[in-house]
This record gives structure tokens, sequence and C-alpha cells, in this order.
């Protein structure tokens, strides 16, 4: 289940970083207030059509087609149950079904949470009079409507759905602090103080946004670590200052993800095959033309040819025909740049390479044209 929601992922994420190009809009590294995607419960149309603009309209209509195609695949379905399923008891149930939208320590602020409207439940912030457990049970067996909060009825059995509620209660309802019990060498955390650098950016004592010429080198080497661990579940800090909008981007998975409990991983031999084609060629000297083509290449060309210009990263190895290797012996446009610029303009029908005239200026295309060149020349 989770291979196929990770295909529908990319798929929507290539249309979503087209419908953002064609419409010239950039989605920055920087923090800013995140608005919701609208409710799964009302009108598409009517829900995008005021108050925002094209390019939020086609971010919002992608946001919300990837949590609809994964909350349609996680809805139970008798046919889809797997009868050598079983857990050990609640807290299993709850960290295989419940965490994705409702956090590890209960408190909803994940990824999910961002897209989502009304958000996932803050167990966290309730009590077991404001939440009563037949309440609960029912939720769980049922879903509830008009949220995302899907029935499980018909995959997890009465005594399951009991003890992944007994869980809730007994560990995360009113409970602040469950995000220490979860970073415990039980669960494979036995050293969660070397992360300490990076506290300050999961607690929010220290900004996202602040700039980084405000931050001291133990803050930078904190929000280096932040970006490089602690991000895959606390994307969304405890500043009260609003939702954090990160680029969206296609990145290259480590084959197992990433886990605390081993080494880092490294772009060759512990990462997927595509992660060493993520990295972008960056020549020693450049004209401030070709600078401006790199900008432009990375933010509008990499997703299908891949920053190193080979095409071979995760997106393009999906792709029929394969993306142009800039890289290749055989690359004979690299020597005609009029025809090569033209292609860019043009596109090239029967393939993925559209055509990026109403979307990039002639000096802009000028521009990635001569970084090309540079970067990926023999």
């Amino acid at each position: 289940m989770h291979s196929i929601v990770l295909r529908y992922f990319a798929l929507f994420r290539i249309f979503g970083d087209f419908c953002k190009s064609r419409t010239r809009t950039r989605l920055g590294l920087e923090c800013a207030p995140s608005a919701k995607v609208i409710r799964l419960d009302i009108d598409v149309v009517s829900a995008i059509s005021t108050k925002i603009s094209p390019a939020c309209n086609a971010a919002r209509v992608c946001c919300l087609l990837v949590v609809t195609i994964c909350i349609a695949w996680i809805r139970p379905c008798a046919a889809d149950i797997d009868p050598g399923m079983a857990f050990a008891d609640g807290k299993e149930i709850y960290r295989f079904y419940c965490y994705q939208c409702h956090a590890y320590s209960g408190n909803a602020r994940t990824l999910s949470s961002t897209y989502l409207d009304p958000p996932p439940r803050d167990f966290t912030a309730e009590t077991h009079s404001s939440l009563p457990e037949e309440r609960m049970l029912d939720a769980v067996s049922n879903g509830r409507v008009g949220t995302a909060m899907v029935s499980f009825g018909a995959v997890l059995s009465a005594a399951e759905v009991e003890a992944v509620v007994a869980y809730v209660r007994d560990e995360l309802l009113g409970n602040p602090d469950a995000d220490k019990k979860y970073h415990s060498p039980e669960n494979g955390w036995n050293d969660h103080e070397r992360y300490r650098q990076a506290f300050p950016f999961v607690n929010g004592d220290t900004r996202l946004d602040t700039p980084l010429d405000e931050l001291s080198e133990e803050q930078l080497a904190g929000r280096t670590l932040y970006e490089s661990a602690c991000v895959s579940c606390h994307d969304q800090p405890n500043s009260g200052s609003g939702k954090v909008t990160w680029e969206t981007r296609a990145v290259s998975y480590p084959r197992r993800h990433y886990s605390h409990r081993e080494a880092p991983l490294d772009a060759v031999s512990g990462a997927s095959p595509y992660a060493r084609h993520e990295i972008p060629v960056v020549p020693a000297s450049m004209t401030a033309q070709q600078s401006r083509g790199m900008r432009l290449y990375q933010d509008n060309c990499a997703f299908c040819h891949a920053p190193d210009g080979t095409g071979q990263n995760w997106i393009g190895s999906f792709l029929e025909p394969k993306p142009r290797d800039f890289t290749a012996a055989d690359f004979a446009l690299r020597e005609a740049p009029d025809a090569f610029r033209e292609i860019v303009k043009t596109g090239i029908p029967n393939t993925s390479m559209p055509a990026w005239e109403h979307v990039l200026s002639d000096e802009e295309i000028d521009a990635i044209v001569a970084y090309i060149r540079l970067a990926f020349g023999r």
C-alpha cells in the first residue's frame, strides 16, 4: 500500500511542479505562514475560485489530490485486510495507522496537519473528560464525517480498536511530555542528547525563519542538524508563529528511509542509486549570465534532468522517453545553441519536455543554455 501511495504522490508532485513552473511561481526555502488546504467535504471549484492566485489554485488542487489519494488508499476495505497482520498492543497499532496525522507524541504537529482542515486532533491538548472513551471508540470504528478521520472498523477488530484507544488515553491524552517517552532507548534513541543543538529549532526557541547571518555558529550547526535529521518528524516546530512552508521538490529517498539507529547515509554507498544525481554542478568560474542560468536550471529543469544534468534522478527514471542526459558525449545540441534554444522554447512532441516560451523569457532561456553548455560540456 505504501509503495502505491508513494507512486501516486510522485505523479501528483510532477503535476504540481509543472503547474508551479507554468505559473512562474517559486516556493522558496524560507519559512512563511501556510494557508490550509480546502476541506475535503466541500466543493472543490468553489473552494479554489476565490481569494487565491492561479498558482495557489494549482498548488491547492495538487495538495488536495495527494491527500485524497492517500486517504482513499488507507480507507479500510475488507478486501485489503492482511490476514497475517498482527499487533502486539495499542502502541503498535497507533504507530502503524495513526502517527502520520496525529504524530508519535499525539500533538498532531505533522506534515498532514498542514494540508487538512479541520486538522487532526491534538491529543495532548485534550483531557479524559473533554474526550470521552465512548466518543473515541466510535471515531476509530466509524470515522468522522467532514474530516480526514476515516473508519477503521473493517481493518481493526473490536479488541484492537479498544487497545489503540486505551493507548492514546493512557499515554498521550493531556500529556505534553509524551514526545520525551518516544525518544527513549527502547525506541532506538540511545543518545538523543547528541541532537541537542537542534532542540531550539524543534521547540520553537529559535525560529526557522531567522536570517542565517543572525545565527551563531552553534545555531547554524543546530539548524543543519535539524534539517538533516529532525525535520522528517518535526517539520512543524512548536514556535506558534504559523505553519512552515517547505519547498516542494522531489528528492531521492534512502532505500530504508531515514533511521536514527544507523550511521549517517551518504549519497553513494548508503543511499538510493538516485541520490548521487541530486548534487548540483557548480562551475568554478561563471559569467553573470551563466550564474543566472544555474539558478534557473535548478528551479525549472533539474526536476526531470537532475541537478547533475544526467536525467538519472528519481523522477527522471520514471519518464519515457528518458529526459536528455546533458552530460552524454553524443549530446549534439551542446554545440548548436540556436537549435537547443528553440527546443527549450517550443518543447518536444510526445515527450515530457514542455514548451517554455510562455514561462521563461528569451533572456532566461539563453542563460539556461549558457549554463548547460558550461556545466555539462565535455
